[in-house]
């Protein structure tokens, strides 16, 4: 008897039922009643790879002759062969916004998901490739401003918003590599509200949300929104003219600090004032919003620590080049003057480096430095702060407005888990069909991911810890990666002429994560027949 892998296939495969993934997809992009299989099993299959054991499309009918996909999907592995799966992508190419929509709207019902907080981020995929000839009807495979600062290599984006309530990823886009984030807020907003059917939901994004156009346009919607200010529109002396002890202090401790002795913990105070936004032109009214002065106390520690060792770093290499002035290396005045600039650019010490270059009767170089200690002091008193801006009513406090928008490192940790366990990349497509197609397919996985995630917590109660998912039985929150992993091991035994199928769990953990995620070992109701 062979028994094969089963994993969290049970789970994936009633979340994605409970979704209607399939129904969608094979609604938008229906096919022949000969077909083998319809475009939304392929699609739910692909899904379930990325959620298991993400494999290329070309080793998808391998991974699911090993894993129990017949078995809980009803799919003969050998269908699953890289040319159906190609179609597949590009059958839902042309509809990818019309399927995470759908599919978003869904999960919001299905799930009861509150909505009425949403935050919004975009990264960058590196691809690699010429990319030469691609089709202008989908998101162009271009060089940008890349995050993992592969400036060598081409990239698509990808946006996603996820709701405040468990992280949920109910939207996501694709957009061109070269394109600007500034540009990319309002549509995002506007596909928020028509998918969430409400238009009074709070709109956390970073600072590239914080532009006339885009404020105008969140303005004149009615959205709510929170955002922090680029740091070059506020000066240092703005900060440094603050009193961190007459500002407010907010009860909140990071995730990170949980553990940590309270006296150890970073502490975060706010203070309240106006922000005046200019249009570009003159005759462009002026916003006036709320902005709150965050200070982090460790932010301000780091700081400190980092501007401790750039100068250190900065002054071993100008003590160097003080000695080597006129020496083989740097003979004249304009090889030591490139030489200051590059340390002073390598180590970002411009501000506060002092110079004074001058040659001795042979004409050798001489050079003088110091640091300024006004402008280090000067750039010190702003350690630890930053601004936020909101149009949020006046009753919601200063430091309710901070506490909604530290939300937003959700989102971060979704795009670690897009490029992490769910390995949108590297990507084996030669078309940007068929990648935005694929981002699709990822997306709506990090979208199952996430729901389980959540379905577990909301299910432990209170304290959202559980013991067994780490080897020392420590309690913590369990992650989607971690539920996962801990699924991963489990086997299906096939039914025979005398016995029913039967999950085997190997450990106690296994059977309560099941039991938690509503999945019956059993009584396997899952199981096609």
């Amino acid at each position: 008897m062979v028994e094969r892998r089963l994993g969290a296939l049970p789970a994936v495969a009633g979340f994605l039922r409970r979704l209607e993934v399939a129904g969608v997809i094979d609604a938008l992009c229906p096919i022949r009643d000969l077909a083998d299989l319809t475009h939304g099993q392929v699609v739910e299959a692909a899904i379930a790879n990325r959620l298991t054991a993400p494999a290329p499309l070309y080793k998808m009918g391998r991974w699911a002759g090993c894993w129990a996909v017949r078995e809980v999907f009803g799919i003969e592995p050998a269908l699953l062969n890289d040319d159906r799966l190609g179609r597949a992508l590009d059958a839902i190419a042309p509809h990818v916004e019309a399927i995470t929509g759908s599919v978003g709207a869904t999960a919001i019902t299905e799930f009861g998901i509150d909505v009425a907080r949403c935050h919004w981020d975009m990264t960058s995929i590196s691809m690699y490739g010429a990319f030469e000839d691609q089709d202008e009807a989908f998101a162009q495979v271009k060089y940008g401003h890349p995050k993992d600062r592969r400036v060598d290599l081409k990239q698509l984006q990808a946006g996603i918003a996820v709701t405040g309530d468990g992280g949920i990823p109910v939207l996501a886009r694709a957009y061109d590599g070269g394109a600007g984030e500034v540009a990319q807020v309002v549509g995002a907003m506007n596909a928020l509200r028509e998918m969430a059917g409400r238009k009074d939901f709070l709109l956390v994004a970073d600072s590239k949300l914080v532009s006339y156009p885009n404020i105008s346009a969140l303005l004149a919607a009615g959205v709510g929104f929170v955002a922090p200010v680029p740091a070059a529109k506020i000066p240092d002396a703005v900060y440094a003219a603050l009193d961190v002890n007459q500002a407010i202090e907010v009860p909140y401790t990071p995730l990170r600090e949980a553990g940590r002795n309270p006296a150890r913990r970073g502490t975060y105070r706010v203070i309240e004032d106006v922000h005046l936004l200019a249009g570009p032109r003159t005759s462009d009214p002026p916003h006036t919003l709320r902005r709150i002065l965050v200070h982090s106390s460790g932010n301000a520690e780091g700081q400190r620590t980092a501007r401790a060792k750039k100068l250190a770093r900065a002054r071993e290499e100008l003590d160097k080049l003080s000695a080597g002035a006129g020496g083989h290396y740097y003979p004249t005045r304009d090889k030591v003057t490139a030489r200051l600039g590059v340390i002073a650019g390598k180590h970002r010490v411009a501000g506060y480096l002092r110079t004074e270059l001058t040659e001795d009767e042979t004409g050798k170089p001489l050079l003088a430095w110091h640091f300024d200690q006004q402008a280090i002091d000067a750039q010190a008193a702003a350690d630890g702060w930053y601004a936020l801006i909101t149009n949020l009513p006046a009753d919601i406090e200063a430091t309710q407005v901070f506490l909604r928008y530290k939300g937003q490192a959700v989102v971060e940790r979704r795009y670690g888990e897009f490029k992490g366990p769910l390995a949108v990349a590297p990507m084996f497509l030669h078309n940007n069909r068929r990648i935005t197609a694929l981002l699709t397919v990822i997306t709506l996985a990090l979208l199952v991911y996430c729901l389980i995630e959540r379905q577990v917590r909301q299910a432990l109660g209170p304290t959202q810890t559980m013991r067994g998912l780490h080897s020392d039985n420590r309690a913590v929150r369990p992650t989607g990666r971690l539920i996962l992993d801990t699924l991963d091991t489990l086997t299906l035994r096939p039914a025979s002429t005398t016995d029913p199928p039967a999950i085997l769990v190997s450990r106690g953990i296994q059977a309560h994560l099941l039991e938690l995620l509503g999945t019956d070992e059993t009584r396997p109701r899952w199981l096609q027949t």
